[in-house]
């Protein structure tokens, strides 16, 4: 196999970035061992980058290094999914609270515009949930950064990457993103009423929902 071409910036970065898109696309499976030998070789590499690359995904939970055994991709346990939801639902309604508290008309538009792409995105009969996915993350991300605070911004991107782990099993439950809507509906509709209680609890509730129907 011929080797890949690397972008200009860190090589261990660039190395970490690719290996963390293969785990989210189950090219690489939970649980399956990573063939570093294999690895280096294909994308044309010494294994010093590739292991920099390993030591940066195990901090985020992605990779797991066992002693005298190598790098694994994480298996998320029951435990594990039920402990991210909660840490999750907890940032995340705190700053669906502080959004609706404060969020000026050009933010609250915005997020309106993603709420109506992600019901778009879910008319019978044409449903992509890999789409549908995208759109339901770009308004999380969003409404955390118009909560603005880095250190809650940091933690929850850690914590998605581990949940991303375990990606679209909520989703394949059947009704599950007719519900996640519906949810989404009130979380915005709690938001535009300037109502920061009842936007903590409708997010509170969605990722409730969210880790029944993943479990």
């Amino acid at each position: 196999m011929s080797a890949l071409t690397l972008t200009p910036r860190a090589l261990y970065e660039e190395v970490a970035e690719l290996l963390r898109q293969r785990i989210f696309k189950r090219e690489l499976e939970p649980g399956s061992w990573i063939d570093e030998l294999k690895i280096a070789e294909e994308y044309g590499i010494s294994r010093t980058p590739l292991r920099e690359a390993l030591k940066v995904l195990a901090a985020e939970g992605l990779v797991t290094m066992k002693v005298r055994r190598g790098a694994y991709v994480t298996e998320v346990s029951e435990k594990d999914l039920a402990d991210v939801y909660h840490l999750l639902s907890l940032l995340e309604s705190d700053a669906a609270g502080v959004v609706a508290g404060r969020a000026t008309d050009a933010q609250r538009a915005e997020l309106k515009a993603l709420h109506a792409e992600l019901e778009a995105a879910a008319r019978p009969g044409r449903v992509d949930r890999d789409h549908f996915f995208a759109i339901n993350e770009r308004f999380h991300m969003r409404l955390l950064a118009f909560a603005d605070n880095r250190w809650r911004d940091q933690m929850v991107a850690d914590l998605r990457k581990v949940m991303k782990l375990n990606r679209h099993n909520s989703l394949l439950k059947a009704g599950r993103i007719d519900e996640s809507l519906a949810e989404h509906r009130a979380v915005m509709a709690a938001i535009e009423a300037r109502d920061p209680a009842g936007a903590m609890a409708q997010m509170q509730a969605h990722f409730r929902n969210g880790l029944e129907a993943a479990s």
